[in-house]
């Protein structure tokens, strides 16, 4: 059960898809919708700040994923991509009556984010992504134009997945006995050490709705002869993020092309171009063992990738703007959130 802040209000939203989970802000029914989209192992809960930091003029809604928080755990299909999740905040848009808005996405939340922007430009006022994915998906490729690194894909989805963390989110582990912890994570990754959340263990609980198993986190996975022995699967989260199912490199070519605000934590090791999670990286580091080496098996360039698709879409005629926040990690709406609300509002007055 989400713990809500004074103002937040919570409600079940069927759609023509599956039945959605969301959280709005009292008395805001008639404002310019903003549409706050959660990453991985997170859900809706984890933006009630920034939503009650809007001004009244603004109608924030978060949007739970399908497989967690409080939507229905339909199973994901990670052949589309991201699509799945796309589609179900299409659907709950529809279902309240939403058109156009303003999308901010969080890490796998950015990815949700963009995939509706490609398939749904009109849609978007204007466009906020926080720590996103890389255009080019979450491991398994190299260089700015995200080139494969093996043509399975191997070295990404559900196979990369720390077995440990998996068993603890599946009993719901609230101790911070282990550093595989759910909160040890938080503490150490989500946020940039030594910053404690207020609302730590709201956050904890948050992470604790994400569904475990092969249709959800982590997803299934395939063996492989090639370096690091996995490669992805069919289902589940990770998988919609394999760079084979996931590719958003085009985006210099929708129309219309709403601007775009990228805000990022300057030391985030979740999404970086040294990722703590990126099995090259680690491999690079010595903690996944045979790793074949630098000039095959670079880490991914996750913020090089990124910028060089916005410069595309600059370039095409589109706008956008980076903003790095010092000293924060991955989650600048929990970590920093008067700097990013202050960012957050210079980019809703571009549309």
């Amino acid at each position: 059960m989400t713990t809500l802040l004074d103002g937040i209000t919570s409600a079940k939203v069927p759609t023509d898809r599956l039945t959605a989970h969301v959280l709005e802000v009292a008395g805001r029914e008639h404002g310019e919708p903003v549409v706050f989209v959660h990453g991985n192992i997170s859900s809706s809960a984890f933006w009630q700040e920034s939503m009650l930091d809007l001004p009244r003029r603004y109608r924030p809604i978060a949007v739970d994923l399908r497989g967690f928080g409080g939507t229905d755990p339909l199973p994901v299909d990670a052949t589309r991509g991201v699509r799945d999740y796309a589609d179900d905040v299409v659907a709950t848009l529809v279902a309240l009556g939403v058109g156009a808005a303003h999308l901010v996405g969080w890490s796998m939340g950015g990815g949700v984010v963009l995939q509706l922007l490609r398939e749904h430009p009109a849609l978007a006022r204007t466009v906020t992504l926080v720590d996103p994915v890389s255009p080019y998906g979450y491991g398994g490729t190299k260089g700015a134009d995200g080139e494969l690194v093996d043509a399975a894909g191997a070295g990404s989805g559900g196979g990369g997945a720390n077995p440990d963390f998996v068993t603890r989110l599946k009993d719901g582990d609230t101790s911070d006995e282990s550093p595989f912890s759910p909160k040890q994570v938080l503490l150490a990754f989500y946020v940039k050490p030594p910053c404690h959340p207020a609302r730590i263990d709201d956050l904890v609980e948050s992470m604790l709705t994400t569904r475990v198993g092969d249709d959800h986190y982590p997803g299934d996975f395939t063996t492989t002869d090639a370096w690091p022995g996995v490669a992805p699967g069919t289902r589940g989260v990770l998988n919609t993020m394999a760079p084979g199912h996931f590719r958003l490199d085009d985006l210099d070519a929708i129309e219309p092309k709403p601007p775009i605000l990228w805000v990022r934590g300057a030391d985030d090791q979740i999404v970086s171009d040294t990722s703590m999670f990126d099995l090259a990286h680690l491999g690079r580091l010595g903690a996944v063992p045979g790793w074949p080496g630098e000039a095959t098996h670079p880490a991914q360039p996750m913020v090089t990738q990124t910028r060089a698709v916005l410069d595309r879409y600059a370039a095409a005629g589109g706008h956008y703007r980076e903003v790095v926040i010092a000293d924060t990690g991955h989650s600048p709406h929990i970590e920093k959130p008067r700097e990013f609300s202050a960012a957050l509002l210079e980019g809703l007055a571009k549309a």
